[in-house]
């Protein structure tokens, strides 16, 4: 789909430089093409400096102009409830403590680190966990940044994975990517090493690029997170990035957000599981939406999430169900939740709620 973009060359809306260089980052770009209502004018006036716009054609490209509440339009346009009383009451820029003794470095979980490398992103999300860091402008660490993390990683050889995210960590260029990757291959404790990244929905036109992929196929295994978050994002072009990424030999997990209003519905999550296991990207968690400053009105109750987790059973194949988990503030670690099947115990003996409402009995016996 090229829905306001129809006359632009095939080659051009394929290439991934085009697309950032031509994003959508004024009120001025956005009314060339849609009517923006007035809650969007005053978030898009009440948002500068604070947290930037910027949506790429692609995405853009999804949004039904006629519907004022289109699940992509309320992901990438800000609106007044970003930085009304209730964002700035109830919301903390940074929940998840994730500002450590090394810039740009979380060490949270006793084996794994999170790197931040970049806080630059194709498009802007707004229920973005990392609002805060976008106000610093858009640049990537310097060399010098990304050594102290190595060298960080390299004395603690309790930690076996590396999460590489920003910001959105494959804007990085050849040379740094290809340091990076490097540098971590080279430590021996070093099994696992992620990329967090939404360029699968935002611009899947990165994936198009084969010195890219001879990069991350180079420094195996590698694995990306991404984050599709309702249905209409599973383009063309985003089925042809998961292909050439699988073809590398680089497994796709989905870590979708559960958000008010965009893919809070039983049967929107049901349709998006499905497609994407269609396309061969594992959905893995459904996220509670965090309590982050400019974002609160996008958070449900988690009896929303867990009547979804519960219609999902029976639906859709066991790998099609993600774990749904929320990230607990002050950097305490994620809890899953699932619906509670459980009716009744005694001793060995359970009584259990079937997913399609039986009431089932149950003993353990030794064998």
């Amino acid at each position: 789909m090229r829905r306001f973009f129809e006359n632009i060359p095939k080659d051009l809306w394929r290439d991934y430089g085009w697309q950032i260089k031509n994003r959508l980052k004024t009120r001025e770009d956005i009314q060339k093409y849609i009517k923006l209502l007035p809650e969007e004018v005053e978030g898009i006036e009440r948002t500068k400096g604070i947290y930037p716009l910027a949506i790429t054609p692609h995405y853009f490209s999804l949004i039904e102009p006629e519907d004022p509440n289109d699940p992509i339009r309320l992901q990438c346009i800000p609106r007044r409830e970003e930085v009304d009383e209730n964002a700035q009451r109830l919301g903390e820029p940074d929940p998840f403590r994730e500002e450590g003794q090394v810039p740009g470095l979380t060490h949270r979980y006793r084996d794994r680190v999170l790197l931040s490398v970049t806080t630059f992103c194709a498009v802007y999300c707004r229920h973005c966990m990392r609002k805060r860091i976008f106000a610093q402008g858009e640049r990537s660490r310097s060399t010098e940044e990304l050594r102290k993390m190595i060298e960080y990683i390299k004395e603690h050889e309790e930690i076996r994975d590396v999460l590489i995210s920003g910001g959105e960590p494959l804007s990085l260029s050849y040379e740094k990517l290809e340091y990076l990757l490097s540098q971590l291959r080279k430590i021996k404790h070093v099994e696992i090493i992620r990329f967090g990244t939404r360029l699968l929905v935002l611009a899947p036109q990165r994936f198009f690029d084969n010195k890219l992929l001879d990069i991350l196929e180079k420094y195996s295994p590698i694995w990306i997170n991404t984050h599709f978050n309702h249905p209409k994002e599973i383009t063309e072009e985003a089925e042809e990035a998961v292909e050439r990424l699988l073809r590398r030999g680089i497994p796709i997990n989905n870590q979708t957000v559960l958000l008010k209003g965009v893919n809070d519905n039983p049967q929107t999550m049901l349709e998006l599981f499905r497609g994407l296991l269609r396309i061969k990207v594992k959905p893995q968690y459904l996220f509670h939406c965090d309590p982050v400053k400019g974002a609160v009105h996008f958070r449900t109750s988690i009896d929303k999430g867990l009547e979804i987790m519960e219609y999902l059973r029976g639906r859709i194949s066991g790998m099609g169900i993600p774990t749904y988990a929320v990230d607990l503030p002050g950097g305490k670690g994620k809890v899953p939740l699932m619906p509670n099947y459980i009716i009744n115990r005694e001793g060995d003996k359970f009584t259990f709620r079937s997913p399609f409402g039986d009431v089932v009995e149950y003993e353990i016996t030794d064998v």
